[in-house]
């Protein structure tokens, strides 16, 4: 964070002299104990406190100023500190290390995909219902005017009052308790001090840690009055990722997934983007198997009964290309147009597939 000089604040300290109130002001003459001063009635007080107030708020940056951004959007730092988890809630791995390293995910281990004993979907049921509680409540403080930085706040408070560690916290070192994509991002995009304006269209993410497990889940929503574009995009999105859903049971193919978004996405006059896939969640955040949304993927394997995984295609406007900010968490189009994400978790059945993350 940036200090502000103090010769650049206004010299507003209030004074109390011979019974009457003064505050000082640069172009009055000095008092005997050297502070300048005039005389000033209860309004004039109340807004020599207001100005005073503002000139000591954080000033607000762009950290990236050389950056070539390829849209409109820009941060608005400082960020706010980490917001604190009490000790009581039990912690992921990643929690309260220095580079934030989920090293269990990077075991041999963890390239096999895991079946969930029956206790185990049940703890996944209860993991993602609470997941949607948290986005539904969240999302309910979508407005013009809102910062980014507000809606985590709210996302981190929903999720501890809930005695469940927010996953995103600290995981590879990501700062926040939300991502929060608004306009040309694709993902991962890190709450700030920007206020949504009328018209944005903003995708929350939610990710948790309850007993032991994840719940990830996502949903892009219109900020106001969105134009036509944007609401094509936003359901051709959700439309894509229902289709895929729907092909979900056991010996489906993963590739499969891909084969049923992409086809949809193109018919809109949309792209689907390839550097970011679905993946399997349970006792790990991110693991096998991974899963592409574009069609034609050389992925291989078969759906089996308690398999837990998300599908969350990420759908653009204009290319699928996708280029990082150097804060090297959030991705961007590469030509600034719009992008749109809806994620669920699934859990696979011997019957078919069930939305552990569904709407209710």
């Amino acid at each position: 964070m940036r200090q502000i000089k103090r010769q650049r604040l206004p010299l507003l300290l209030p004074r109390m002299f011979q019974g009457e109130l003064y505050v000082q002001h640069p172009l009055k003459k000095r008092s005997h104990l050297g502070y300048p001063f005039f005389h000033t009635t209860g309004t004039e007080h109340k807004q020599v406190h207001a100005a005073a107030k503002a000139a000591m708020a954080p000033e607000t940056f762009n950290p990236f100023p050389s950056f070539s951004y390829t849209g409109p959007l820009r941060p608005v730092y400082p960020l706010t500190p980490r917001r604190s988890v009490p000790e009581t809630i039990p912690k992921p791995e990643w929690a309260d290390t220095a580079q934030g390293i989920p090293h269990q995910e990077q075991t041999r281990a963890a390239q096999t995909i895991k079946i969930l004993s029956a206790k185990e979907q049940d703890i996944m049921r209860e993991v993602c219902r609470l997941g949607r509680e948290i986005l539904d409540i969240t999302a309910a403080a979508v407005k013009p005017g809102v910062t980014t930085d507000e809606l985590d706040a709210i996302c981190h408070k929903a999720t501890v009052d809930r005695n469940a560690y927010p996953s995103p916290l600290n995981y590879r070192k990501f700062p926040k308790s939300l991502c929060t994509s608004v306009n040309e991002v694709i993902c991962h995009g890190i709450p700030d001090g920007r206020k949504l304006e009328e018209g944005d269209i903003i995708n929350l993410d939610v990710s948790l840690y309850y007993k032991g497990f994840h719940g990830d889940l996502n949903a892009t929503y219109p900020v106001g009055e969105v134009d036509e574009d944007s609401k094509r995009l936003i359901k051709t999105t959700r439309e894509a990722l229902d289709a895929a859903i729907a092909i979900c049971k056991p010996g489906a193919l993963f590739r499969d997934i891909g084969n049923t978004i992409e086809p949809i996405a193109k018919a809109n006059g949309c792209s689907v983007v390839r550097q970011y896939t679905g993946h399997g969640c349970n006792q790990l955040f991110h693991t096998v198997p991974t899963l592409p949304h574009y069609a034609k993927s050389k992925t291989p394997g078969t759906m089996k009964p308690g398999m837990t995984f998300t599908i969350e295609p990420m759908i653009n406007l204009g290319t699928h290309q996708g280029v990082h900010w150097p804060d090297d968490w959030t991705c961007t189009t590469v030509d600034g147009k719009r992008s749109a994400q809806f994620e669920e978790t699934l859990l696979i059945t011997e019957t078919g597939v069930e939305v552990l993350t569904r709407a209710r």
